[in-house]
């Protein structure tokens, strides 16, 4: 600048000077070329002033859907050698949308912007009215420190089938087991929302039902999980049924709910037959007292522990030679799952049978299953000596009670 105006003095001093006729226009010419330079540079020296300050963001231009909440983040360099206060503002914003300026989660309209670059110094928050038409939408940010100012325009296309909806899908999500099996699912929350999302993990499942969620790659039960604008996350579900479950097909719902969207989906879960039978006594005693060929009568307790119902379970015996083991009914028509039947076994040990201990089987079976019960018997025997004996004490004690009452006096 002063050596533009040195050459502008100097320029009209050599105006003056110089008297010929005809010159004068020609050095004007010149003067006023020179001027136009210094001009420009002037206005070159003020626009790298102006533009000494600069706001951007990564990714000014997004496709959203209605009901998107965005977040940009800000950064900002500043040209100069020293920083400044910087004031932020929205220029322009269509009708129905909202936005606001945020730093450390508190909503600012100032920041400070030091000399040289500043990575995500502010973030601007926009929520996109959930009714916003298709179509693509601006949004105009302004940032003024002084005679330094930046524009930044962001530019959002609202379309309803951009990214397809948030979705709870399940790999393999029908299973087959018998009762007592826990079976497992890999579930997976995609998230299409262009913010986090929490979401609240539960299920609806038949009562007496137990499920868990534990998030993939751990081993901690959750109850909520936070997935990333766009990103997914694997969730492990455990579905245990209870132990006397019926055998039949089940459906189990699963929900992940957050502020903003509301995610389902069916675990269908099927139940086979488990053949279970057992075969005691009412008290759980296994061992009686008989004598040798008198009969004793037994209660026998026949229990379908299993979850399927069992037809025609026959009673049967394996008992030593020459005894003989009769039931008061020999089959039972239905055996309902999870319940008992009760029977009288009469058991006659042989007639020859000898004092001691003896063992014999009951057992209790259908076509597809069977249960077998040993029974422990003490035998007493009554034989002809053993009256025999009683009769001649008997007539001893009678004898004897004659004689003292015939001479006791004398």
């Amino acid at each position: 600048m002063e050596t533009c105006e040195l050459q502008k003095r100097n320029g009209h001093r050599a105006a003056r000077s110089v008297p010929v006729a005809g010159k004068p226009a020609g050095l004007s010419a010149g003067i006023l070329a020179l001027l136009a330079v210094c001009w420009f540079l002037a206005v070159s020296f003020t626009a790298q002033a102006a533009g000494g300050l600069e706001m951007s963001t990564s990714y000014p231009g997004q496709t959203v859907k209605p009901g998107d909440e965005l977040t940009f983040s800000l950064d900002f360099s500043n040209s100069n050698a020293e920083g400044g206060n910087t004031a932020l503002s929205v220029t322009s914003i269509p009708d129905g949308w909202s936005g606001y300026f945020e730093g450390d989660g508190t909503e600012i309209s100032n920041v400070y912007v030091k000399s040289g670059d500043n990575e995500a110094l502010a973030a601007f928050q926009v929520t996109v009215p959930a009714d916003a038409a298709q179509g693509v939408y601006n949004i105009t940010l302004l940032a003024q420190s002084g005679t330094m100012s930046s524009e930044l325009m962001l530019t959002l296309n609202v379309s309803e089938d951009s990214q397809g909806g948030s979705s709870l899908e399940t790999d393999y999500a029908e299973q087959e087991g018998a009762a007592g099996t826990t079976f497992t699912f890999n579930t997976t929350i995609q998230n299409n929302t262009a913010s986090d999302q929490s979401y609240s993990l539960s299920s609806s499942a038949p009562t007496g039902w137990t499920v868990t969620f534990t998030p993939s790659g751990e081993t901690t039960q959750v109850a909520a999980v936070t997935v990333e604008a766009r990103g997914s996350q694997t969730v492990e579900v455990t579905v245990t049924p209870p132990e006397n479950v019926e055998a039949g097909d089940y459906t189990v719902p699963i929900s992940a709910i957050s502020a903003s969207e509301s995610l389902s989906t069916d675990l269908s879960i099927g139940i086979t037959g488990t053949y279970a039978l057992s075969v005691s006594t009412p008290s759980g005693v296994l061992s009686f007292d008989a004598n040798a060929g008198r009969q004793t009568s037994v209660t026998v307790s026949v229990a379908n522990t299993g979850n399927v119902d069992l037809q025609n379970v026959n009673l049967t015996s394996s008992a030593p030679t020459d005894w003989t083991v009769e039931f008061s009914e020999s089959s039972i028509s239905v055996l309902e799952a999870g319940t008992t039947y009760e029977v009288t076994a009469y058991v006659t040990p042989a007639e020859d049978a000898l004092s001691g201990d003896y063992t014999f089987t009951l057992s209790a079976s259908n076509s597809e299953v069977s249960s077998d019960a040993e029974f422990r018997v003490s035998v007493k025997t009554e034989t002809v000596w053993g009256i025999v004996a009683v009769v001649l004490i008997a007539a001893a004690a009678g004898g004897l009670y004659l004689v003292f009452r015939k001479y006791g006096r004398r």
